[in-house]
């Protein structure tokens, strides 16, 4: 159940049911644990992966950036119009800039939302690199329970790389659309009219419900509930749930400095699509811990394996069915020459493919192997999906790398297009092509 409402924000109390809604989702996001309910993600005993200072000169943030419409700005000029909450820049693993808005600090847990999913498949990349998974496995061989759902000879591909034919509609301006019937179902909004009330159903009771619409590994789109499935079968998988795997596989190894925390639904189910919350600079490491194959430096200064290095190079290398599969999904247009695969998406850009981890209101982790360069921002944008504060901040870390690489844009490559609709709640400043992820 929800926890006691927040302070007054512009005299309205933050709430669970108001949480994600401006103005109260600036405050709400650096608190998620004080309004909805959470489990711990420990850290672990050991260090913390130091982040030296880099020795930059100039300052990356006056590069220039052409933006989505038209108009020449900076770097800073983006950071500034889109709401950000905190942002974090790595080169090589050492640290070039960070800033924090009032509200945040270093120390501070800020809601991370989607790229929620792509920590959840560095999880399952862990249980099948030590054999208590399979990709090519039926769900139905971890999860029974949902033999009668749409999920019935569907495999943990399938839901990995959101591949699945199940009916959900993520249609986030629709108050009728499946993405918030989820919401009602995981019971954050209990006085919610036709809500659950005092008796949450949960988010594992409603994924049952769901049914297939197209042949499962026909087509790509994107779906929350399929890192929700990916994440409940992982923890049968494993036996452990998904904070203990998280803090054991991903957080403790990859060296973070803070414990993260995760929302669970009323029952005590965790939210895998998008509950996790954790300090920008952990979230950098883990960042870095993509740019560098999944490795990171160990006290012997050699290199220890914590993802493994095939699951991301699987990532960066697309096939032809994966990219087929995208090209005819309604994402193309919006993010031309783009591929999704193991829960991170890709991109073309102006200094080569970049791995991106992307949540709603403006979260993202932007990855370029070419610049070696890791950009994280938190932001609280007033929709949760904003297509030109998208681009803008796309094209502005793009920049940034291409600064402190010293790169020239890769001939040919051009500014790409953006993902739209990673929102759950409020509509688009204009909408986008129908069905778009």
């Amino acid at each position: 159940m929800p926890l006691e409402p927040g302070p007054d924000v512009q005299g309205v109390p933050v709430t669970a049911r108001n949480w994600q809604d401006p103005p109260a989702n600036r405050w709400a996001f650096w608190h998620v644990a004080e309004i909805l309910p959470t489990y711990r993600v420990s850290r672990g005993p050991g260090p913390a992966r130091a982040l030296p200072a880099a020795s930059v000169t100039g300052d990356p943030l006056a590069s220039a950036v052409t933006r989505a419409d038209g108009s020449a700005g900076t770097v800073g000029n983006v950071l500034a119009d889109t709401y950000t909450d905190a942002y974090v820049v790595l080169q090589d693993g050492e640290l070039v800039t960070e800033w924090y808005g009032a509200l945040g600090a270093p120390d501070r847990t800020h809601a991370l939302m989607s790229v929620s999913k792509s920590v959840v498949g560095c999880v399952a990349a862990v249980l099948i690199d030590r054999g208590q998974l399979d990709a090519d496995d039926q769900i139905t061989r971890y999860v029974p329970e949902l033999a009668a759902s749409g999920y019935a000879g569907a495999t943990v591909r399938h839901v990995l790389d959101m591949r699945s034919g199940v009916a959900f509609t993520e249609e986030y301006a629709n108050p009728q659309a499946d993405i918030r019937r989820l919401d009602e179902w995981i019971g954050w909004r209990p006085d919610e009219p036709g809500g659950p009330g005092d008796d949450p159903r949960g988010l594992y009771r409603f994924l049952t419900t769901l049914r297939e619409r197209a042949p499962h590994g026909a087509r790509f789109r994107y779906r929350s509930v399929a890192s929700d499935v990916l994440g409940w079968v992982c923890e049968r998988a494993a036996g452990q749930p998904m904070a203990r795997l998280v803090s054991e596989l991903i957080w403790a190894p990859m060296g973070a400095e803070h414990d993260a925390i995760l929302l669970r639904d009323g029952l005590g189910v965790a939210v895998h699509d998008g509950g996790l919350c954790a300090t920008a600079r952990d979230v950098a490491r883990f960042g870095q811990l993509l740019l560098d194959g999944g490795v990171v430096p160990d006290v012997a200064g050699g290199v220890r394996r914590v993802v493994p290095p095939a699951w991301l190079r699987q990532g960066w290398a697309v096939d032809s069915d994966v990219r087929a599969a995208f090209a005819a999904s309604p994402a193309e247009p919006a993010f031309p020459g783009g591929w999704y695969r193991n829960q991170f998406w890709f991109r073309p850009g102006e200094f080569g493919d970049v791995l991106l981890c992307l949540g709603i209101h403006g979260q993202m982790v932007h990855v370029s192997r070419r610049t070696r360069t890791v950009c994280v921002k938190f932001s609280s944008w007033p929709q949760a999906q904003h297509p030109v504060y998208l681009e803008d901040t796309l094209r502005a870390f793009d920049a940034v790398g291409g600064a402190l690489a010293g790169r020239d844009p890769v001939p040919g490559r051009g500014v790409p297009g953006l993902v739209s609709g990673l929102s759950r709640h409020g509509a688009a400043p204009a909408p986008p092509p129908a069905g778009v992820i």
